[in-house]
């Protein structure tokens, strides 16, 4: 496998709202063509971080492989925008297992193939016993992101997508679209024989159906997204049995499924917002009866 890594950012010039030329940087976005054992499968718009992780996540969340093992090897090279795959044993059926292709709502419009969309019932995600979160815990892993430097606080433009395990945050990567950054962790868990079913995924952008699939073919039950969710995501996550967290920023965040596995702890909005040393300030109703 290479390590085929290019620049994220560009720099240009651009006038300014005050008139005055100065620099900045944007995200170089550029196309990836993937080729597997010779013949041309898709083209993926990315930054390119981790292209390679990126290939291989995006075959398996496409349920086109299973296992590392299926896969000899991945070489990306950047002076063709190509990635060239070399399975083992082939792809049984490429052809009609990628005729049918559903364009969803990924920025640059992700593509998942009708194969994987037919295959929830093969998901089962750990019981709300053994995979849990607590308030403290869904603060740390927002507190560990906002500091975090970012291609987005520098340039925008891109999507973040995180794994954690408690607070601890086991890879970050930012895309162009949600679903390659996503599709990238997937690759990544293979890569280091990672499972879900103890982790949190985190994702800066909304929680739609395809996000859903995805977090749940990677074994993840729970998810935490800093914007919203569909109502085809909300729909699929309840019956996989998901939590989803949505709008999750700084104080803030809203459950909108798989209650059960959330530890609420209101007592720490309350310590966060008026500390010990500060007066609570009395309701109208207690004002009046003053």
């Amino acid at each position: 496998m290479t390590h085929a890594g290019v620049a994220l950012l560009r720099d240009i010039e651009i006038l300014d709202q005050h008139g005055v030329r100065r620099a900045i940087q944007i995200p170089a976005e550029r196309p990836l063509t993937v080729f597997v054992d010779k013949r041309e499968l898709v083209t993926l718009m990315t930054l390119g971080a981790r292209p390679e992780l990126l290939v291989l996540g995006y075959l398996l969340n496409q349920r086109l492989i299973e296992r590392l093992e299926d896969v000899t090897s991945i070489t990306v090279d950047w002076e063709v925008d190509a990635a060239a795959v070399t399975t083992r044993a082939g792809i049984a059926d490429l052809e009609a297992r990628t005729a049918r292709r559903i364009v969803t709502t990924g920025c640059g419009q992700g593509t998942v193939f009708g194969d994987a969309m037919s295959a929830l019932g093969d998901i089962h995600l750990p019981d709300a016993r053994s995979a849990r979160i607590t308030q403290t815990q869904l603060y740390g892993l927002l507190d560990t992101l906002r500091q975090r430097d970012t291609v987005h606080r520098r340039a925008g433009s891109v999507h973040g997508c995180a794994l954690f395990q408690g607070k601890r945050m086991l890879v970050f990567v930012e895309d162009v679209g949600r679903h390659n950054a996503i599709d990238t962790i997937a690759g990544w868990m293979l890569m280091h024989g990672v499972t879900g079913a103890d982790k949190v995924f985190f994702t800066t952008g909304r929680l739609t159906s395809e996000m859903v699939i995805k977090a749940a073919q990677m074994g993840v039950p729970i998810v935490v997204s800093r914007n919203g969710v569909t109502a085809m995501g909300h729909d699929l996550a309840t019956q996989l049995g998901m939590t989803l967290f949505g709008r999750a920023s700084n104080r803030h965040f809203l459950c909108y499924t798989g209650f059960d596995r959330f530890d609420a702890e209101p007592e720490l909005q309350t310590t966060q917002l008026y500390p010990p040393e500060a007066p609570v300030p009395l309701t109208a109703p207690q004002v009046a009866a003053r």
